[in-house]
């Protein structure tokens, strides 16, 4: 039978003092030795590893593993379950939940990556992102509920011949589509409705609007909620899983406009001078059929490495 990255985990796991998160599976199974076993093991077979560990933890009900916990994720072989005694540390919210210490704007690059990068979201055409500081707004006070954490726009400049988009905005102008997200650490029962109504405040005035977590609370009534308020008020759910990030997905879509608030689009552009200078940008870049992609967010190339540093504090 051929030795498999499963095989690899529960030879490691087997001999584990506690739960590993995949990359320390991985590094176990190196000063083991028995990655050698593996036929082919790529350019980066930590993250196979890691991909076929959740996929298999998912979708087998007769896995060999359980998953623990979050932010990391870590994994054990399911008949040493009553052996699991961890801590993991960090202050806990009004329901016992451990609370992640990074901040916010740790993630503005995690979604930046994710719009960019996501077809299953982008639909293969690739979303620029802006963030707009709300500490500069003009009107104080009430700008988190003003201003999202991040913009976007999404335009077919490198999928349409130029003379198709010139035509566009002489018939449909529907070419340009903009996009408004408000990011949040975790969801819980306790707090989406007010996330989530700011979200609503921030973000109808665009094409489309997200909320956007890195972790939304395992319970039924709370998903069941999350899905009636996506459905009555427009505003979809993204969640950024920062464990992999090929799992990171749009919980419910949001409701696509046909048309921008105007009169909100001239109240944010005279209230901030990030999101007057990111419409300046959008439109010099349409009228010049050219993305000037250093006016936006950066986008990782390396979010892998990136995430596994803001996890590697968490764990500190």
């Amino acid at each position: 039978m051929v030795y498999s990255f499963l095989d690899v985990a529960k030879d490691v796991l087997r001999k584990a003092d506690k739960p590993l998160t995949y990359q320390e599976v991985w590094q176990k199974a190196v000063e083991m030795g028995i990655t050698k076993k593996l036929r082919t093991v790529g350019k980066t077979p930590w993250q196979t590893l890691g991909a076929q560990m959740y996929v298999d933890v998912r979708n087998n009900e007769s896995s060999a593993l359980i998953k623990i916990g979050t932010r990391p994720a870590r994994f054990f072989l399911k008949e040493r379950e009553r052996e699991i005694k961890i801590a993991i540390g960090g202050d806990e919210d009004e329901n016992g939940h451990k609370t992640a210490t990074y901040k916010e704007c740790d993630l503005h690059p995690v979604l930046t990556y994710f719009a960019y990068a996501t077809p299953a979201f982008n639909r293969g055409r690739a979303i620029f992102t802006k963030t707009i500081r709300h500490e500069i707004a003009k009107k104080k006070g009430y700008s988190g509920w003003n201003y999202p954490d991040i913009v976007g726009f999404s335009v077919p400049l490198e999928d349409w011949e130029s003379d198709v988009i010139a035509f566009n905005e002489l018939t449909e102008r529907n070419a340009l589509t903009l996009f408004s997200f408000e990011i949040k650490k975790r969801i819980s029962k306790s707090t989406y409705r007010e996330y989530y109504f700011q979200a609503v405040s921030n973000s109808s005035w665009a094409h489309q609007g997200y909320l956007v977590a890195a972790e939304i609370a395992e319970d039924d009534d709370l998903l069941a909620e999350l899905d009636r308020l996506a459905s009555s008020f427009g505003i979809g759910i993204i969640h950024l899983n920062l464990d992999d990030m090929s799992e990171s997905r749009v919980v419910y879509p949001a409701q696509v406009r046909s048309s921008l608030d105007w009169e909100t689009v001239n109240k944010l552009c005279e209230q901030n001078s990030d999101f007057q200078k990111f419409l300046q940008n959008v439109k010099i870049d349409v009228n010049g059929k050219k993305i000037h992609r250093s006016e936006y967010d950066e986008v990782i190339t390396e979010i892998d490495e990136y995430l596994e540093k803001l996890l590697r504090r968490e764990r500190k």
